[in-house]
């Protein structure tokens, strides 16, 4: 069990490119990502909790693992210091986006409304969690980005696991999470974004959202789906017509 006193904050990304993200969204996102290179970068699992909201922001990671009792005490209270789900929110600023690897587990609820309401009021853009939070309710009140597998009255600890590591690289859902990964959250779910790639897929991205917007023009009009999605070569000169009379497109 790792100690707080060797808990690391991360490094973060532009804010520009998460902002980028954010507007781009997940189905956009994943699709570009295979092109790059990373076949499935879906964090499977977590569903908003409330609809609505296309977030991206810096990955601070919680490690969940399976409880002993030598380790970690019942009393939820004992000594707040050791509950190293707390500290993960510690290093919580403008943006950031908290992602806990927690096994898949329905019956432990890794935060409650007071721990996201700090986390809100840190900045933070949301939480994603491959199990439970509690006190839903509430939590859906707050200005925050909340995707969970779902939800349960039981506090963090009290039953099957115990917050184990910060900072740490995690499995959640499925996919590997490095801390500082570019985490993008919306309604179709949640895709990790190397930072490494995160200028190209934008670059891809904004190229493919600009074909698009004229695709999408065309095939309202009635036009041949064979003929604009995807966009064909006979459409191209169409296509950059339209670009030129349309600059805010460019």
């Amino acid at each position: 069990m790792q100690s707080p006193e060797d808990i690391k904050d991360i490094v973060r990304p532009s804010r520009a490119h998460c902002e980028a993200l954010a507007k781009i969204g997940t189905a956009t996102a994943s699709s570009e990502l295979s092109l790059l290179g990373i076949r499935d970068a879906q964090i499977r699992g977590p569903r908003p909790l409330k609809t609505g909201r296309s977030v991206a922001g810096a990955a601070l990671t919680l490690q969940m693992m399976p409880k002993r009792e030598d380790l970690y005490g019942s009393d939820e209270y004992e000594n707040p210091e050791r509950q190293l789900h707390r500290h993960v929110m510690y290093y919580a600023q403008d943006g950031d986006m908290v992602v806990v690897d927690a096994r898949g587990d329905m019956g432990s609820g890794i935060f409650g409304e007071m721990m996201l309401t700090y986390l809100a009021g840190r900045g933070g853009s949301g939480i994603v969690v491959d199990g439970c939070i509690r006190d839903c309710a509430e939590a859906a009140k707050l200005d925050l980005g909340i995707w969970v597998k779902g939800v349960t009255p039981n506090y963090h600890a009290q039953t099957n696991l115990i917050p184990f590591a910060v900072n740490v690289p995690i499995a959640c859902g499925g996919a590997l999470v490095m801390p500082g990964d570019i985490i993008v959250a919306d309604d179709d779910g949640v895709v990790v974004v190397p930072v490494g790639l995160a200028e190209k897929l934008i670059e891809g991205a904004s190229k493919h959202a600009e074909w698009e917007e004229f695709a999408r023009l065309r095939l309202s009009q009635g036009a041949d789906l064979r003929k604009y999605y995807p966009l064909s070569a006979e459409a191209e000169p169409e296509y950059q017509a339209w670009r030129a009379e349309n600059p805010l497109q460019k």
